[in-house]
Order: structure tokens, then C-alpha cells, then sequence
């Protein structure tokens, strides 16, 4: 830094004898008005296509669709729900058809946590209805069925080995 200066200090008069002419800042201001003017122009170009492209989403979204969108996802569900409950309720009733079908105090806690939670979900897809809030919910049934498959054969499992211990 220092060398810089101290050469422009040497040498100052033999930098400053020339002068830009009185032209060259009016080509500046020039060049510059015209960048500046065409940037600006650009700007609102591309703020008035993202204003009619988002006035475009904004309208295109039309309720009608929404609520036949909603009201398909909710007829889905109930026939899908319809279908896995009479599967679940043929399930419960083989368990409580053996003697300790719901001795297993990690079976029926589970079963109650999914119960709690399927009925949250329920309530979501009433007042929120959406396709991933449908395929929580099939999945919950579906957790559920596993369980109750899971426990149907220990207890299947359970009884053979007492039969076999009686016969012996």
C-alpha cells in the first residue's frame, strides 16, 4: 500500500496532465441509463408474468373439482374401511373363540395405541381429507390385521403344544 502511494506521488504529474474530455462522462451516464432502463424493464416483465401466472393457479383451482376430489377419497375409504373392518371383526372373534385369546398384555396394548390412533386419523380425514391421510389409515388397519394374524397363530400354536402335552 505503501508503494502504491508513494508512486503516485512521484509521479502525479505525470499522470494528471491528461484529462478524460467532458464527453466521456456524458457516454458513461448514457451507457448506464440505458443498462439500467432495460433491466427495469425486464423486472416488471417477469413481475407481471408471475402475477398473471399465480392469478392463473390461483383460479384454475376450482372448488368443484376440490370437493369431488374429497368426496372420492371419503367413498374410497369407506369401501376400503368396509372391507378390512368385517375383516378385522372375523379376526377378533377366531381370539375370543380360544380360551386366552387376549391374555397378552403387549397384544391388546398395541391394538389399543392403533385403535387410538385410527380414530385420530378418522377425524382427520373427515375434516381434512387427503391421500395421505387415507393411506395412514389403511396402513393402520393393515397393522392392525398383522397383529391380529400374529396372535391368532401363538394361540393356534399354544393350543397344539396343550393338546399334545394332554395326549402324552
Amino acid at each position: 500500500m505503501d508503494r502504491l502511494r508513494e508512486f503516485f506521488e512521484r509521479n502525479r504529474d505525470g499522470l494528471d496532465y491528461r484529462e478524460p474530455p467532458g464527453s466521456a462522462w456524458q457516454n458513461i451516464k448514457r451507457s448506464l441509463g440505458q443498462t439500467g432502463s432495460r433491466s427495469i424493464v425486464i423486472w416488471r416483465a417477469a413481475a407481471i408474468f408471475f402475477f398473471a401466472l399465480s392469478t392463473y393457479l390461483f383460479l384454475s383451482t376450482d372448488p368443484i373439482v376440490k370437493s369431488r376430489e374429497i368426496t372420492r377419497l371419503q367413498g374410497e375409504f369407506m369401501d376400503l374401511e368396509n372391507f378390512y373392518t368385517s375383516q378385522i371383526a372375523e379376526k377378533v372373534s377366531l381370539i375370543q373363540d380360544f380360551e386366552n385369546g387376549y391374555e397378552d398384555d403387549d397384544f391388546t396394548q398395541d391394538i389399543q395405541k392403533l385403535d387410538a390412533m385410527y380414530q385420530v386419523l378418522r377425524e382427520e380425514m373427515k375434516s381434512k381429507p387427503s391421500e395421505k391421510v387415507k393411506d395412514a389409515l389403511i396402513l393402520n388397519i393393515l397393522v392392525r390385521i398383522d397383529l391380529l394374524n400374529q396372535q391368532i397363530k401363538r394361540l393356534e400354536e399354544d393350543r397344539e403344544k396343550s393338546e399334545a402335552e394332554s395326549e402324552v
